[in-house]
């Protein structure tokens, strides 16, 4: 029985990220970038508009407010039951009214700012509903300074950030270009994400400023790497015959799978934290922190690879080495083009005369009047095919003489008038030497 051999010529299939990293295949990225900037133009436009129409619901520590808390045993309706306790007080504009549980011993109640009326009527409904008497209620009251304090310290900590990531990635990478891109890309992100908080309507407190700058950290991390890999690209683009774009292009394509695939390993604890924030303990700091990480993740991971990546390239391009370098690729490309395209040429070579040659013997001057009785027939010719070389791929530089134009085209009419003529004229290119007709050759023979 044979034993079945292995066809060691069969290429094994190779995956998707495989053919991205080597360039086999590639999506253009770089060049549909108005695509991108209109995305997120739109999405930029509805943020800003929520922000400015619906406005931020700034939690008590920054807009200052009344804090309850009271010991009582959590279950799975303690903040229904404390809220609906606090409304059935009958005290006013008490709809903004936030209840979270602490732990599974703990309710805590926030409010506006009250009066001393209010605090000892809501204190007293609060302890009423937990079967505690109205000291036991813990209360704090939360001045608006205090959280206006909280408001500058989160915005200067921003700015400071920011700063810092800008000369971080301007000293790393020698360009302060891929900073400027980078900032860009991280103020998309920040403001994608305030402008869904205003959307959807959750509370803004100290867990959202903690998850607005993890995920500012998050995209720029992911932004690094693309960089890293674009100056990897740009190092060789002398020796790849590519230009800036088309270099930034490749590694944008090289580390996508890996982007998507940290995207996603990311997205989805934070998934599951968003939703048990929202759906199984209600409103708290899960609820706004998961909200944070969640939009950012998926934010900064857009941002790196469709809005930095192509801001970058813009501002590269428009530098005047690169216009060069642009315009040196091109003219290769072009020369490469046109020795490619260049075909082999053909010649026609037809006999000027039937008439035998003056130093033909005596016996062919005897034949001469028996062959002129016989019908005249067509002359013959013969064609010869000059083959082009072949395109030359080690020298790319050297560019399309318009002197080899002009021969190839006087060639070409050479041709085109002896075929017209019935005569032979000689090409600007060496061609063999035309051949006597046959009957000559008969003749000499004899």
């Amino acid at each position: 029985m044979s034993t079945p051999t292995l066809d060691r010529t069969t290429q094994p299939k190779q995956s998707i990220t495989h053919r991205l990293y080597t360039g086999d295949i590639a999506y253009n990225f770089i060049g549909r970038r108005k695509i991108w900037y209109t995305i997120s133009a739109i999405a930029l436009i509805i943020s800003v508009g929520a922000i400015l129409i619906r406005g931020l619901d700034l939690g008590i520590e920054f807009r200052g407010g009344s804090d309850f808390q009271v010991p009582t045993a959590v279950t799975n309706t303690s903040v229904t039951d404390f809220r609906n306790a606090v409304l059935a007080t009958g005290v006013s504009n008490l709809d903004s009214t936030v209840v979270t549980t602490v732990g599974d011993s703990k309710v805590q109640i926030q409010t506006r700012s009250l009066n001393v009326a209010e605090q000892t009527t809501v204190r007293a409904a609060i302890a009423k509903k937990a079967g505690k008497t109205s000291d036991e209620v813990a209360y704090q009251l939360i001045g608006p300074s205090w959280g206006k304090q909280i408001t500058q310290q989160a915005a200067l900590a921003l700015v400071v950030f920011l700063v810092l990531v800008g000369l971080l990635i301007w000293i790393y990478f020698q360009d302060a270009k891929m900073s400027i891109a980078a900032l860009t890309a991280l103020l998309h992100d920040l403001l994608i994400t305030v402008g869904i908080y205003a959307l959807v309507g959750f509370t803004v407190t100290p867990a959202t400023m903690i998850g607005v700058l993890t995920i500012l950290g998050y995209s720029l991390y992911d932004t690094v790497v693309v960089f890293d890999k674009i100056r990897e690209n740009v190092a060789s683009m002398e020796i790849d015959k590519v230009t800036y774009s088309e270099a930034a292009n490749k590694a944008v394509n090289q580390v996508l799978v890996r982007s998507l695939n940290t995207t996603i390993i990311g997205v989805l604890p934070v998934a599951a934290l968003l939703f048990a924030g929202v759906f199984v303990l209600g409103s708290g700091p899960l609820e706004d922190l998961g909200l944070a990480l969640f939009v950012g993740m998926i934010a900064g991971a857009y941002s790196s690879i469709f809005i930095a990546s192509p801001i970058l390239t813009q501002l590269r391009e428009s530098e005047p080495e690169m216009k060069l370098h642009r315009e040196r690729v091109e003219r290769r490309r072009k020369a490469s083009e046109a020795r490619a395209t260049y075909r082999a040429t053909t010649l026609i070579d037809v006999p000027t005369s039937s008439e035998p040659s003056p130093d033909t013997d005596s016996a062919d001057e005897d034949e001469r009047p028996a062959e002129a009785e016989k019908p005249a027939t067509k002359s013959a010719f013969t064609v010869t095919t000059v083959t082009a070389p072949a395109a030359s791929q080690g020298t790319p530089d050297a560019e399309v003489s318009p002197l080899d134009t002009d021969d190839a085209d006087a060639a070409e009419s050479v041709d085109e008038e002896g075929a017209a003529t019935g005569t032979t004229r000689a090409p600007s290119t060496p061609t063999p030497r035309t051949q006597t007709s046959k009957q000559t050759r008969n003749r000499r023979k004899r």
